[in-house]
């Protein structure tokens, strides 16, 4: 009983086992077939290509069953490194070669599929000779170097087979590339997948060596010598102030002769080879500095020419007065050089700088002329008539200060005198010239003021516009016969008239801008107004001749610079303006475009006095010093139009640029714009073509600067 209980058992069992070996055979595969789980399968091995002494692997079900690998051809392997039933493992015997691969099983052989293919063992053993210069030949010897399709310098500087010089099992010669770096060297045997092999040290790539610079100091345009080794290897030669040169005058591994850029500097001298890798001297190059000996003659006068003798002065490149005032040089050679003194220069030394950062300085100060007061015309007249005071250098007065506060005005001058009109207002005593440079001379004589039977204004409105009815105050108003206001433009429609009051509309014509109104009388005395703005703008005539509108179309806007484009309620016309808002020291730029972009210089040609440019602006806060300049650089020189107390030119030289309170239309002839930025030098004919720069800047001065512009147009007159 209890034997047929325990066989029971068994049988249970064994049924057991049974259905779960049936489970395990239902397993299916990737393809959804059913997989036999006893069977020996191989899935993958590699890699292939491999290296003899290598390792081999095999990926499967059921390897751990294999009894033997036979590799090609005919090479038997039973020891295997690892070996489970998902992987062998095995080491890869040197008589291994090219071929499929048989597995050995109690189900049978397997034969692979892909081949097996043997990468020869590729080694460097050695690198002759260690250093090497640029293009010369060195050996790689090693093992299978006949595999090799390309050798790869330092920074993937890479030779491939066909610039080999020759090539064997055993030995590889090639030239060292011109650009090659110190640094490791590898081989390849170029496959999809390469092997790829590295020296274990570096080779060295040879650079040149500065041993001396000669002569020092050295002047520039002239000849330096550069003494060393390996110098035929030197591509460029950079100077100090980053001056490169690249055309040498004479060249060998010892030596080297260079031309001295004229804007080298002080400092060390690099070299660099075809790499790019700069070697830099221990030396210095030195540059020969200018030296000023006299300056004649002394005093001298403002705009005229300055003669200044000493040594190398061929190299300078500027000359600054007193002030930081920068003349132009006219004329210069070694031992001399002529420069024009600017009008707004003080005294002061004088000094001349170099493209090379150096400068120096006259022992002497330069001492420069004013007006000199000889006599008044009258030391007695009445206001609103005019005064001329004879002297010598009398063309460098800019403004005339009277007592009581007042300006003279419509200033003429000459070199013998000047004659001013004194306005009302202006009290007894002295008369304040000023000149370019702001020094002011005090008469010795005093102005008397007669009585005159003329209006006096004390009411009128600050700004005023084309059309408008204004009221004006004061005394003695009703002896009026005739109201002139600013172009000459007369009054012809009034309101009121009293002894005390005025109203009058503004002629269409006025001139825009600051402005006084004069008063006629019956007796044919005249008086002015105190200063008015009168506003508004001129109508654009063609749109076509518009060169800058700013309204962000990108045709006629700014290319570059520091305006900004802007559309509010501050508009001259509704449309976008361009705003200019900063302060500002020295050159800045306010807006540029260049190559005849939408410049209608064709439309001029060389009929440049049959036009003149203009340009809606309101300025917003005073320009206090500096000017803006307007640039036209055209096909055969670079012309300037300044406005501002930094103008060179004294037509456009005002002593503040003054808020306009509201839009103004400025007029300036073509035939105002001249080259050597302004200082009234040879003057522009053409506009036919403008391949360069146009547009606005703002220079020679530090300020505020915050206008509006619009506009900026030719126009023919």
């Amino acid at each position: 009983m209890q034997k047929l209980f325990s066989k029971n058992i068994l049988l249970l069992l064994l049924f057991g086992i049974g259905m779960s070996m049936l489970v395990i055979s239902c397993d299916k595969d990737n393809t959804g077939e059913e997989v036999d789980p006893n069977k020996i399968e191989l899935l993958s091995f590699g890699p292939s290509p491999a290296l003899r002494g290598g390792e081999l692997q095999f990926i499967g079900r059921n390897l751990d069953k294999v009894t033997e690998i036979v590799l090609p051809s005919n090479v038997s392997v039973t020891n295997f490194k690892s070996k489970t039933a998902q992987k062998l493992v095995i080491n890869i015997p040197d008589a291994t070669v090219d071929g499929t691969v048989t597995l050995k099983t109690p189900q049978g052989d397997i034969v692979t599929k892909s081949m097996l293919t043997i990468s020869e063992p590729i080694t460097i053993v050695s690198i002759a000779p260690a250093a090497a210069r640029p293009g010369s030949k060195i050996t790689i010897t090693g093992t299978y170097l006949n595999l090799i399709e390309s050798v790869i310098f330092a920074d993937n500087k890479v030779v491939e087979k066909a610039g080999f010089i020759s090539q064997s099992r055993e030995k590889l010669e090639l030239n060292v590339p011109a650009d090659a770096k110190t640094g490791k060297v590898s081989i390849s045997n170029g496959e999809a997948i390469p092997i790829v092999v590295t020296s274990e040290t570096d080779l060295v790539v040879t650079l040149p060596t500065i041993a001396a610079l000669a002569p020092k100091p050295v002047k520039a345009g002239s000849i330096l010598t550069i003494t060393g080794t390996d110098l035929d290897l030197v591509r460029e030669v950079v100077f100090g102030g980053n001056q490169k040169v690249i055309e040498f005058e004479a060249q060998s591994a010892t030596e080297m002769k260079v031309a001295v850029p004229a804007a080298a500097q002080d400092g060390p001298v690099k070299v660099s080879v075809a790499s790019l890798v700069e070697v830099t001297s221990a030396d210095n190059v030195e540059m020969v500095v200018s030296t000023i000996s006299e300056i004649a003659p002394n005093p001298a006068k403002p705009g005229t020419a300055l003669t200044i003798s000493g040594t190398d002065l061929d190299l300078v490149t500027s000359v600054t007065f007193g002030g930081n005032k920068v003349g132009s040089i006219t004329q210069k050679d070694g031992g001399s050089l002529t420069v024009t003194v600017p009008l707004d220069a003080t005294e002061g030394v004088v000094t001349v700088g170099t493209a090379a950062n150096k400068s120096a300085s006259s022992a002497n100060v330069l001492v420069l002329k004013v007006p000199q007061i000889a006599a008044f015309s009258e030391t007695s007249l009445k206001s609103s008539t005019d005064l001329t005071i004879t002297g010598t250098d009398m063309d460098l007065v800019v403004e005339v200060l009277l007592t009581g506060g007042t300006k003279g005005a419509n200033l003429r001058k000459t070199e013998g005198q000047i004659i001013f009109t004194v306005p009302p207002g202006t009290k007894d005593g002295p008369v304040t010239l000023v000149t370019t440079n702001g020094t002011q001379i005090v008469s010795d004589q005093s102005l008397t003021i007669l009585v005159s039977n003329v209006p006096t204004i004390t009411g009128f409105p600050p700004t005023a516009k084309p059309g408008q009815m204004i009221v004006l105050t004061g005394e003695k108003m009703d002896i009026t016969t005739n109201v002139i206001f600013p172009g000459n433009a007369v009054a012809t429609k009034f309101g009121v008239k009293t002894a005390n009051m005025i109203e009058v509309v503004v002629p269409d014509d006025v001139k825009k801008g600051l402005g006084v109104i004069t008063f006629v009388t019956f007796d044919g005395e005249t008086t002015t107004s105190p200063a008015i703005n009168f506003q508004g703008v001129d109508a654009v005539v063609d749109p076509n001749l518009v060169f800058f509108d700013f309204n962000g179309t990108g045709a006629k806007d700014s290319w570059w610079g520091n305006v900004k484009i802007v559309n509010d309620s501050r508009s001259v016309d509704g449309t976008s303006f361009g705003e200019i808002d900063g302060n500002y020291n020295g050159w800045t730029d306010c807006f540029w475009r260049n190559s005849d972009n939408n410049f209608p210089g064709e439309v001029v040609g060389t009929n440049i006095a049959d036009y003149v440019i203009k340009f809606d602006i309101n300025v917003l806060e005073p320009i206090t010093a500096g000017a803006l300049k307007l640039r036209i650089h055209n096909n055969t020189d670079d012309y300037w139009w300044n406005w501002g107390p930094g103008a060179p030119d004294p037509q456009a030289k005002v002593p503040v640029i003054e808020k306009t309170d509201g839009w103004i239309t400025k007029t300036v002839g073509l035939l105002e714009f001249a080259n050597n930025y302004g200082w009234n030098q040879g003057r522009i004919t053409d506009l036919t073509t403008v391949q360069n720069e146009f547009g606005m800047a703002f220079d020679n001065g530090a300020s505020r600067v915050h206008i509006l512009i619009d506009n900026v147009r030719l126009e023919k007159k």
